[in-house]
């Protein structure tokens, strides 16, 4: 981590008019939760094409649920360090807000208030016979798979499968926290699933500046300040600066 490059993103965000952050699986692989995508995260034991599609789901939610009953285990994670410190600088009122591609609720569990979960979460499961809601507390009261209590039909979570559209409400949830941004935080995502991937260009776009927190960076070459190493270590590093240096 460089001291150099850390006081210039501390010194950015410090001064921005608008921030906003993007966050992905690595926020939450701290917190024990395994990127999707690595040696032992879900996509390796699972096919996503065979699982992770609402056509798969549809045509066997058994089969889906076998996979959806791992999915489950997040829920009991917690907060790391990281989650904490950047819910800390939107409480300051630096950071107006988070667009997550994450179905873990970790960044509410912190208490960041003003989330858009891009992706869904697993705070909720429908019903696509009858389309009645059930919260995650019911669910988790009884067997797995859940069945809808009218309808006994098995639920599906409402996270966005694969072939499905980003729902309407987080669209206008992106849109509205991008609009007018003069900085967004960029962390822990590889910025390669649509159209999530899109939205730090539209910061660009508007004149804005980012900033990257990754183990593997992926926009150094548009980045202003990038940051490598643990979301955790780095964000509560950044934090520190920000609350000594810039706001007393």
């Amino acid at each position: 981590m460089n001291a150099e490059t850390l006081s210039r993103a501390a010194e950015i965000l410090a001064t921005s008019r608008k921030a906003v952050a993007l966050t992905g699986a690595g926020v939450s692989t701290e917190s024990g939760i395994p990127d999707f995508r690595s040696s032992n995260g879900l996509w390796s034991r699972f096919d996503p094409m065979e699982y992770g599609t609402l056509g798969a789901f549809s045509r066997q939610p058994d089969k889906v649920w076998k996979m959806l009953g791992e999915l489950l285990r997040i829920v009991d994670a917690e907060p790391n360090a990281g989650h904490r410190a950047m819910a800390s600088i939107e409480e300051a009122g630096i950071l107006k807000g988070i667009i997550t591609q994450n179905i873990d609720g970790l960044h509410q569990k912190a208490g960041s208030r003003n989330v858009v979960e891009f992706h869904g979460s697993l705070a909720t499961f429908t019903c696509l016979s009858c389309h009645d809601r059930t919260p995650l507390a019911i669910v988790l009261e009884n067997e797995i798979p859940p069945s809808c209590p009218k309808c006994r039909v098995l639920l599906k979570p409402d996270i966005v499968f694969f072939d499905e559209q980003i729902p309407p409400a987080a669209l206008a949830g992106a849109r509205q926290l991008i609009a007018d941004a003069d900085v967004m935080l960029v962390a822990g995502t590889s910025c390669q699933v649509m159209p999530a991937a899109t939205l730090p260009g539209l910061i660009l776009a508007n004149g804005g500046i980012i900033i990257e927190i990754n183990l593997q960076p992926a926009l150094a070459d548009i980045a202003a300040a990038v940051l490598t190493g643990s979301f955790a270590e780095t964000m509560s590093a950044l934090t520190a600066i920000i609350r000594n240096d810039f706001r007393g």
